[in-house]
C-alpha cells in the first residue's frame, strides 16, 4: 500500500471522528422528562392501548389527534374522526359513530367515548387513559394516528 493511500485513509478516519464528535457534543444530553420519552401513537391494528397517562376524578383533559389510518380495505383511509359514509355497527366498541374513529376510555373497564380529532372533558373516574380505533376486526387495519393529551388537575380550595 502506498503512502498516499494510507494518508488518505487516515484523513478520512480523522474527519469522520471529528464529525461524529461534533454531533455528539451538539446533542441535548442530560435527563429527559417522561413526556419526551413517550411515543404518542395509536395503532389501527391494536386493541385498547394505554397512553400511560393516569387520570384522576375531577381532572380536565384534552385529547388532540391527527393522521390517517385504514380500518377496512373496502372503506379506504380516514382520519381519527372516522369514516364519513360508514357508521360503526352495534357490535363495534362504540356504535353509531364514524367507523374507524378514535375512541377512548378511562380504566380497563370504563365505558367508551368518542374522541375523533379532538375533545375535552372532565374525568369522572380514576384510571389510565386508553385509546383505540373503533373497529371489530383489527387484522386488516393499517396506519396510526398521533395524539397529544393535556391534563389539568383542579386546584384545591384553601
Amino acid at each position: 500500500m502506498n503512502v498516499r493511500r494510507i494518508m488518505l485513509l487516515l484523513a478520512l478516519t480523522f474527519g469522520a471522528l471529528l464529525t461524529f464528535g461534533g454531533l455528539v457534543a451538539s446533542a441535548a444530553w442530560g435527563p429527559q422528562g417522561q413526556d419526551a420519552l413517550i411515543v404518542n401513537r395509536i395503532y389501527a391494528y391494536r386493541g385498547w392501548q394505554s397512553t400511560g397517562i393516569q387520570l384522576h376524578k375531577g381532572d380536565w383533559y384534552t385529547i388532540r389527534a391527527q393522521g390517517t389510518w385504514l380500518y377496512s380495505p373496502f372503506a379506504g383511509p380516514n382520519g381519527p374522526e372516522g369514516h364519513r359514509r360508514f357508521l360503526a355497527p352495534n357490535f363495534y366498541p362504540l356504535p353509531n359513530v364514524g367507523g374507524g374513529a378514535l375512541i377512548g376510555r378511562v380504566g380497563e373497564d370504563g365505558p367508551p367515548f368518542y374522541v375523533g380529532k379532538g375533545m375535552s372533558g372532565r374525568v369522572e373516574r380514576n384510571g389510565l387513559l386508553y385509546l383505540r380505533i373503533d373497529d371489530d376486526l383489527l387484522g386488516d387495519n393499517a396506519g396510526n394516528v398521533t395524539i397529544q393529551v393535556t391534563v389539568t388537575s383542579p386546584t384545591p380550595n384553601k
